[in-house]
């Protein structure tokens, strides 16, 4: 292999790899797990979810009410069954989603 055909195959190699992670999206990032810290469900606060939490989220600080059942944040793990929600069922977070308690809608706010 020449050094001309080398440097070629490099140059190619890395716009390869380059493009391929433009192409992943950021929220493919976001969702990975963090060492030591879990999604926890039901206890982010109006605009403090993390990102891609749920319907009507499109990144980190986009949920329009508190403690709803779809959006998440990343707690120390262990910590969220210990975090107090008012619209979970067991009155605490929750590590996976879920549909709020009767009653106890996630109060939607308005800017």
């Amino acid at each position: 292999m020449t050094d001309h055909t080398a440097s070629a195959t490099a140059l190619a190699l890395a716009l390869g790899t380059a493009l391929t992670l433009a192409q992943t999206p950021a929220s493919a990032h976001m969702d990975q797990a963090v060492a030591g810290k879990e999604k926890c469900y039901g206890v982010a606060l109006k605009g403090g979810n993390d990102c891609a939490s749920g319907p009507g989220t499109s990144c980190a600080g986009t949920s329009t009410a508190d403690q709803r059942g779809s959006d998440w944040v990343q707690l120390p793990a262990g910590s969220c069954t210990k975090t107090p929600s008012k619209t979970s069922p067991t009155g605490f977070g929750q590590t996976k989603a879920f549909k709020e308690k009767a009653g106890a809608k996630a109060k939607e706010t308005k800017p």
